[in-house]
């Protein structure tokens, strides 16, 4: 999988990558920021620069290779990553940690890792302060944003001569095997654990993109996601690569405005980014106009019954057509209108709603890793025949993969050997052990099965997997996409551990609950009110009836809770990639849960 351009440029170590950008294709606008309502443009060779003085800064300041940096990012932007660069060339240890994550992980995350430097957002300052002063040891803490009082000063550093050939020295003992990130995960299970990433593990999994992503030099590309998750940091290093001009969303709010004014031709997206646009088609199923109602619901019918093949039938394909033009061209030009490609990844995505933005003419594959991973581990390919919806594709070529103690229906714990697997946790050596075999294969925790031989289809988390006390096996995750199919449920997670029978925890879609409330004439007053409001509990009751239809009866949902609110991340409700904590959410609503099985 090695890739080397004519020019003779490679790269093996993550910084690397700017000089192959230089070599090979030097773009005028590789980075792009959102200032004074317009988009002003870094060359290549400005940013090196911007990454050396900040690398020099680091250098003069006397900070010793190996160190941890700890980064708070909110939203990705050119700062974060000059200041990861800049880390990278120097041997500094990178620990980007999610905004909004709990007191308690934020506090242990610094007192591990033993840092003296944390630079981060505005909006994360006063906990991250908060949180240095309570830790042992002196921890400074600088803000990215150049109005502040504490502005991180590395940004306006002059680099000298001599820090410079300090700084080629230092970059040139740096190996591709050596330690260059920690990122914490804790996952839907609990404590956090800092994953340790190597140069080669990242450079494996960018060397594959470089094959399987269809991207050319000058392709605009929007990054949006937050730069502490590893798939929009892995992936934007694949970016410099290609040699595309990256464009970094100010804020969540600015996403439509984004899209329109940058007109990008590919991105990273998550689950929920995409289920958000769907429910407002959904909600405009709402309206009083039957006329429109039943326009939207027949595009949408259309639209899901969407299959990536050579070719279509010439009765499909007028009526594609025609849905395009009266419903599906507005999902479109929502993402500027020259969206070709989308790469979703962090959880699963509904099989519909993938179909259903293909159908627009955006062709969305599904992807699945792991921070363990670096992060890929399989992706369904863009090419006619080559993604099947449901599935995470076809594996990754040299990465090896296993199922591990099947059962009768073909599924299997999956492990996976490879050069982008992980060094190891942080200080955890036991952890290590027990997810990582003597002879490289690591344990991920997932249960999955291959469709058509080669097709990877995740069934669940192995940890999430439960009897009932009737001795029926439940996998939680099938089961919740099946019951999000209803337009007035948001998330859903699935109870019934050594229970008779299978519950769930429900968030309705608020929005739309309200606009079928005014539709029906029922006075709407809060979420917190309308989840007792008898006409709405039966409209739920006749959903969840209708869902179950589908199912055996040992799967079929018996009982429910409404939730009062979303589940949020500052809660420990949901992670940080915004998949639920069971233990959590079992127990903020374990009354309601009890009133379930006492009846």
């Amino acid at each position: 999988m090695e890739m080397i351009s004519k020019t003779g440029a490679d790269f093996t170590r993550l910084f690397d990558l700017l000089d192959y950008q230089i070599a090979k294709y030097p773009n005028p606008r590789a980075f792009n920021y959102y200032q004074n309502k317009e988009w002003v443009p870094i060359s290549i060779q400005q940013f090196k620069q911007k990454v050396d003085a900040v690398s020099c800064w680091f250098v003069e300041k006397g900070y010793q290779r190996g160190e941890k940096i700890i980064l708070v990012p909110f939203i990705g932007r050119v700062d974060w990553m000059i200041l990861d660069f800049a880390c990278q060339q120097t041997g500094l240890i990178t620990v980007p940690i999610h905004p909004n994550l709990p007191d308690e992980e934020v506090s242990l995350i610094l007192s591990e890792t033993e840092s003296r430097l944390c630079i981060v957002t505005s909006q994360s300052y006063s906990q991250i302060a908060k949180a240095a002063k309570q830790t042992a040891g002196s921890i400074i803490v600088h803000q990215i944003e150049p109005n502040d009082s504490n502005y991180f000063p590395g940004f306006s550093n002059q680099a000298s001569s001599q820090s410079l050939e300090l700084l080629e020295r230092t970059k040139a003992d740096i190996h591709e095997d050596d330690l260059v990130t920690i990122l914490y995960t804790s996952g839907s299970s609990g404590e956090p654990k800092g994953v340790m990433l190597s140069h080669r593990n990242i450079i494996f999994n960018i060397k594959s993109m470089l094959t399987l992503i269809p991207l050319e030099p000058g392709h605009r590309v929007l990054s949006f996601l937050p730069f502490s998750h590893i798939l929009e940091r892995a992936t934007t290093y694949g970016y410099i690569a290609f040699g595309v001009s990256i464009y970094f969303s100010e804020s969540r709010e600015s996403f439509s405005r984004d899209f329109k004014s940058v007109r990008p031709y590919f991105s990273t997206s998550v689950p929920r980014v995409l289920e958000k646009m769907y429910d407002f088609l959904q909600q405009q199923l709402m309206t009083k106009n039957v006329i429109k109602r039943n326009i939207i619901q027949w595009a949408m019918g259309v639209g899901k019954q969407y299959r990536e093949k050579l070719r279509i039938g010439p009765i499909y394909a007028i009526k594609l057509f025609i849905a395009r033009i009266l419903v599906l061209r507005h999902w479109h030009n929502q993402l500027g209108g020259k969206m070709r490609y989308m790469v979703v990844g962090a959880a699963a995505l509904r099989p519909e709603i993938g179909r259903l933005l293909s159908a627009t003419g955006i062709k969305v594959v599904e992807g699945y890793g792991l921070t363990e991973t670096a992060p890929l581990i399989s992706i369904n390919r863009f090419e006619p025949g080559m993604n099947r919806f449901g599935t995470v594709g076809l594996v990754i070529p040299g990465l090896e993969i296993k199922l591990d103690k099947q059962n009768d229906d073909e599924d299997g714990e999956i492990i996976v050997k490879g050069p982008n697997v992980m060094l190891g946790y942080f200080k955890k050596p036991e952890l290590t052990l027990s997810v990582l075999t003597p002879d490289g294969w690591l344990r991920t925790g997932d249960v999955g099965k291959f469709v058509e031989s080669h097709f990877l289809q995740i069934t669940d988390r192995k940890k999430d997997i439960f009897k009932t006390s009737t001795g029926k096996y439940i996998a939680p995750l099938p089961l919740q996409n099946h019951f999000a199919r209803s337009a007035f449920i948001q998330r859903c997670l699935i109870l019934g551990f050594q229970r008779p029978f299978v519950t769930a925890l429900i968030v309705p879609h608020f929005e739309i609950l309200k606009d079928w409330c005014q539709r029906e004439e029922i006075h709407w007053t809060s979420p917190e009110f309308m989840i007792h409001n008898i006409k709405v509990i039966h409209l739920f009751e006749n959903e969840i009836d209708k869902l179950n239809e589908a199912l055996p009866n040992y799967q079929q949902v018996k009982g429910f809770v409404l939730c009062p609110r979303e589940w949020s991340i500052e809660k420990g409700e949901i992670t940080a990639t915004l998949k639920p904590v069971r233990k959590v959410l079992e127990d903020h609503f374990e009354n309601e849960i009890q009133k379930l099985y006492s009846r």
